[in-house]
């Protein structure tokens, strides 16, 4: 018997209602249908809430300074203006994984130690003679240089120089906040006491050395500061004797040098040098990245939206969006990203061109 389409309506709605009326019932008891929304929780592709942005340091610059007049370092424990994804409003994320801010120190101050479950980077932006000092060793900071403040490691800022330092700050923020794992501490004083000279870190662990006998504390590098003048040179010699990646141009990780992975188990931390007049073909990666413009000028083209790119300008590439870069001089970028945490936990992919095999 062939119903009519009224009958057939009529089921349908029927049907509806008691499909609503179950999932009402099922609200009290803290209960919800996985077939209403399994299709947005395993997607084919990841579908990242993160939008393409650039921030443009030229334009910040002047609201970090007034920041710098309305609250000192101490009183706001880190004077940071956070980089907010506006596809994340509110959420203190510039990817759903990762945190950045813009953080200023001023001439004679101290941001008091402390120490947290999240591991951190320092991209230096501005500035020189400020230090970073990390469990009783200081990092002075040059324009360029990396600087990390492992988990759990006590760490405070101070500025001895005669301007202004600013740096990017990454961190895992989101990634810790997602495990519930926060932990934190204050120094007791403003400042650690310096048990180490400037510099012991980096002379015991990087020359491709380690002392005979040394155990790890941490999963982190040993290695907390790795100057911009050292991995420029790196940059330099492969141009002159390594391929061009058609995707990637000449592109370094920083790594820990005791295993040779991420600088940080859940934070990996890049370089890459596009030669003037090259362009890269379209590569995604599963890991949102976040990027600052060290040398040079150019473009990014992030999905279907292109950005010029000036020094010191800092932007965003979310997760799997296409990404490709032309260099308009020698165009020099550094990058953080989730993609360490991602490969430890067996789920990062890239692609490169406009295939579609990984």
């Amino acid at each position: 018997m062939i119903k009519s389409k009224t009958e057939t309506s009529q089921r349908v709605a029927t049907e509806q209602s008691d499909r609503a009326g179950f999932y009402r019932a099922l609200e009290p008891h803290n209960l919800a249908p996985l077939w209403e929304v399994l299709h947005g929780l395993i997607t084919p592709e990841p579908k990242s809430a993160a939008q393409p942005w650039l921030w443009r340091y030229a334009e910040i610059r002047p609201w970090l300074m007034r920041a710098g007049e309305i609250i000192t370092a101490r009183e706001a424990e880190r004077r940071v203006l956070i980089l907010e994804n506006p596809g994340l409003h509110g959420q203190a994320c510039i990817t759903p994984s990762l945190y950045a801010g813009l953080q200023l120190i001023l001439p004679g101050e101290v941001a008091p130690s402390h120490r947290h479950s999240q591991s951190a980077l320092r991209f230096i932006i501005e500035g020189e003679g400020a230090y970073t000092a990390v469990d009783g060793e200081r990092a002075y900071m040059a324009r360029g240089d990396l600087i990390l403040t492992p988990s759990m490691t006590w760490h405070d800022h101070g500025n001895d120089g005669s301007g202004p330092t600013v740096w990017l700050d990454g961190l895992d923020i989101p990634m810790v906040r997602l495990f519930d794992a926060s932990f934190a501490e204050r120094y007791p004083d403003e400042s650690q006491p310096i048990a180490r000279p400037p510099g012991d870190s980096r002379a015991r662990f990087g020359r491709n050395l380690r002392p005979i006998g040394h155990v790890a504390e941490s999963r982190a590098s040993p290695v907390f500061a790795y100057p911009y003048a050292d991995y420029r040179d790196a940059l330099e010699t492969m141009r002159r004797r390594q391929a061009w990646d058609p995707c990637l141009g000449l592109k370094m990780e920083f790594i820990n040098p005791l295993d040779g992975g991420p600088i940080m188990p859940t934070i990996s931390a890049f370089v890459q040098l596009l030669p003037k007049g090259f362009a890269t073909e379209s590569y995604r990666a599963s890991d949102g990245a976040v990027y600052c413009v060290v040398e040079g000028r150019g473009e990014a083209v992030i999905g279907e939206t292109a950005y010029d790119l000036e020094p010191d300008d800092v932007f965003v590439a979310p997760s799997w969006r296409p990404l490709r870069f032309a260099a308009g001089t020698d165009l020099v970028l550094f990058s953080f990203s989730d993609r360490g945490a991602q490969e430890k936990l067996g789920l990062w992919r890239e692609r490169r061109g406009n295939g579609e095999g990984e």
